[in-house]
């Protein structure tokens, strides 16, 4: 169970209090860039655990349930942070709103669907959502730390947009799949 992909996935929900730490105070410029040098290495270490269980035939069952958990405690918490510290606000706050609810339930969804044994599996624009939700929350952070330059703000909140389309798009794909499969 302790393999190096897992402490890498229960590494990534152990380092998110230090991350909302360091987010915790608005205009705090240097908290923001230690913040986003965490949040990267956060997503650095997303990677390497599901490379490192595939190439050594690691992966786990602890480990398929733990990473998508880890995932959503991160962005979850990132999200929260923004939106208190009015990194997020106004109009956008929908976008946030949008992820933050298809992230519910699509878990919720996923939970049910485990309990009758069907599997959705991740499809190329879910992948794809969520590398644009991670840049847009990743630039969003950068922002705090280099208030100067205004455009690193302005790609954040686009690509939280457009984070929050595929969203859509990917949650209902999850919501019509898993449908079938229930009760009417």
């Amino acid at each position: 169970m302790l393999t190096l992909p897992n402490l890498l996935t229960l590494s990534r929900i152990v380092t998110v209090p230090l991350l909302v730490a360091f987010l915790w105070w608005p205009r705090w410029e240097a908290g923001y860039a230690i913040g986003f040098a965490i949040y990267c290495l956060m997503g650095i270490t997303d990677y390497f655990d599901g490379y490192l269980a595939r190439a050594q035939g690691t992966v786990s069952k602890l480990g398929v349930f733990l990473d998508p958990i880890a995932d959503k405690i991160m962005v979850a918490a990132v999200i929260l942070m923004l939106v208190g510290t009015h990194d997020i606000e106004g109009v956008h706050l929908i976008a946030a709103l949008v992820i933050l609810l298809r992230e519910i339930t699509v878990s919720g969804l996923r939970e049910f669907l485990g309990g009758i044994q069907v599997s959705i599996p991740v499809s190329r624009l879910a992948k794809w959502k969520t590398t644009l939700q991670l840049v847009a929350l990743g630039a969003l952070i950068l922002g705090g730390a280099v208030p100067q330059f205004g455009f690193v703000k302005l790609v954040g909140l686009a690509s939280l947009w457009g984070a929050a389309a595929l969203t859509l798009v990917t949650g209902w794909d999850y919501l019509r799949v898993g449908l079938k499969h229930m009760d009417t």
